[in-house]
């Protein structure tokens, strides 16, 4: 009788959602996101259930797990996986994007999108660490009124659209970029790229890392923002020039920003950007963890966890 074998990287939440779809079907382990240890369970994997991202799965890897059948991330991303090992293999990877449905209420991401606005707009951060230094002074934090303001949205599909109500409910202006919607959604007005960022008092992106997509903030379009504006990203690192960012936030062409994720993530302890936030507080750098959120963590790894049931032994 084979013995299937799940490993499983994320969080304890999650977790127990695998355990209750596979508890008939196989054995599952929950490995912690560091890399020899995911290499060495690998080796004897039945399937991967990734909701960590952490660590990137090589070909030396998959070329090194002779059972592995089937790779299921409960993340709409999946970059940091390779592909040519699996595709030889015709071994699949399965994300959320194919979940559109589940996913259309799955908001956290959205929701520490719109947090970082906030945070960006009334200087969140540093207003704190002033009260808590013992200190009172409100002329020193003076905020960005939202009402009557414009909104940039690069990305108008699921998140963008919650962005998209968030900014309504504000009072703002809501525009957008996005090639690939069709039927163009109502509230967001229809803009090109270079638009969004010449007449936007906050941009937030809201796409995929792919080959079109990856550099598509370009150093030409943050040099066009209006000077003072606010960036979000809480996409992917490499879909904006991290270095552009930089240099728009030192010279105050952008007045904030708030960022989720970073090219090379999680070794960032070099970062350039990290070494500015640790000294600037026009910058909010958080640690990708817009779509952590337990409950919903449970969901997204309970359905990724349905995908790997075809690709198991029933015996």
């Amino acid at each position: 009788m084979t013995t299937n074998l799940i490993i499983y990287v994320g969080a304890p939440e999650g977790y127990e959602a695998v355990q209750d779809v596979m508890h008939c079907f196989g054995k599952t382990e929950h490995v912690p996101a560091l890399q020899k240890t995911i290499e060495s369970h690998l080796e004897q994997a039945t399937a991967l259930l990734d909701a960590s991202m952490k660590v990137r799965i090589s070909d030396g890897m998959v070329r090194s797990a002779p059972e592995l059948r089937v790779i299921s991330c409960a993340t709409t991303g999946s970059d940091h996986i390779e592909r040519a090992e699996l595709n030889r293999r015709k071994i699949p990877v399965h994300t959320l994007r194919e979940d559109p449905e589940l996913l259309q209420n799955i908001t956290p991401a959205a929701e520490l999108s719109w947090a970082l606005v906030l945070a960006s707009a009334r200087r969140l951060a540093p207003a704190l660490m002033h009260t808590a230094g013992g200190q009172w002074n409100r002329e020193e934090f003076p905020g960005l009124m939202l009402n009557g303001r414009q909104l940039g949205l690069i990305g108008c599909g699921r998140i963008g659209g919650w962005m998209s109500r968030y900014g309504h409910a504000f009072g703002m202006n809501v525009v957008g970029y996005d090639p690939h919607i069709d039927p163009w959604p109502a509230g967001i007005e229809r803009l090109t790229i270079e638009q969004v960022f010449e007449t936007s008092d906050v941009i937030s992106i809201h796409v995929h890392l792919s080959e079109e997509t990856r550099g598509l903030v370009s150093p030409d379009l943050i040099q066009r923002v209006k000077r003072g504006a606010i960036l979000i990203n809480t996409s992917r690192g490499g879909i904006a020039d991290e270095t552009s960012i930089l240099r728009a936030l030192e010279s105050g062409q952008l007045g904030a920003a708030g960022l989720d994720v970073l090219e090379g993530e999680p070794d960032i302890g070099d970062h350039p950007l990290v070494a500015y936030a640790r000294k600037h507080d026009n910058l909010l750098i958080t640690p990708h963890c817009g779509g952590f959120s337990p409950d919903a963590v449970r969901r997204v790894c309970h359905r990724a966890a349905e995908k790997i049931l075809p690709y198991l032994d029933n015996d």
